[in-house]
C-alpha cells in the first residue's frame, strides 16, 4: 500500500511564505502525475499544483506565479513552496499521487494565513 507522507504546514502572515513536502514510500517515478491539492472550510477540494512524470508542471490560475512545484529526487520529495500567501489560500494541503491506475492521498497538513 502506498503511503504519502506530508509535511511542512502550519501558520504563516499575509505575505509570508511556506514551503510543504510530500513524501511517497516508494520512487516517485512509479507515478505518472503527483501533485497538490487543497480543501478550505466548506469548499470542495480543488487542484493547487501538478508535476509529471516527465517534469511539466501545472497551476490552477488563483495561484500561478505564487506557488512553485518541484521535486527532490535525492530525497524523493514533491515540495509545494508558496510564496505572498494570502488568508484565502487558507486550507488543509493534501499530497496526490497516480500511478494510471489508482489515486493515493496523503491525510493532509494545515495552512493557515493569518495575521
Amino acid at each position: 500500500q502506498v503511503q504519502l507522507v506530508e509535511s511542512g504546514g502550519g501558520l504563516v502572515q499575509p505575505g509570508g511564505s511556506l514551503r510543504v513536502s510530500c513524501a511517497p514510500s516508494r520512487s516517485m517515478f512509479g507515478f505518472n502525475t503527483m501533485g497538490w491539492y487543497r480543501q478550505a472550510p466548506g469548499k470542495q477540494r480543488e487542484l493547487v499544483a501538478t508535476i509529471t512524470i516527465s517534469g511539466k508542471t501545472m497551476y490552477a490560475d488563483s495561484v500561478k506565479g505564487r506557488f512553485t512545484i518541484s521535486r527532490d529526487t535525492a530525497k524523493n520529495t514533491v515540495n509545494l513552496q508558496m510564496n505572498s500567501l494570502k488568508p484565502e489560500d487558507t486550507a488543509d494541503y493534501y499530497c496526490n499521487a497516480y500511478d494510471g491506475v489508482t489515486d493515493y492521498w496523503g491525510q493532509g497538513t494545515q495552512v493557515t494565513v493569518s495575521s
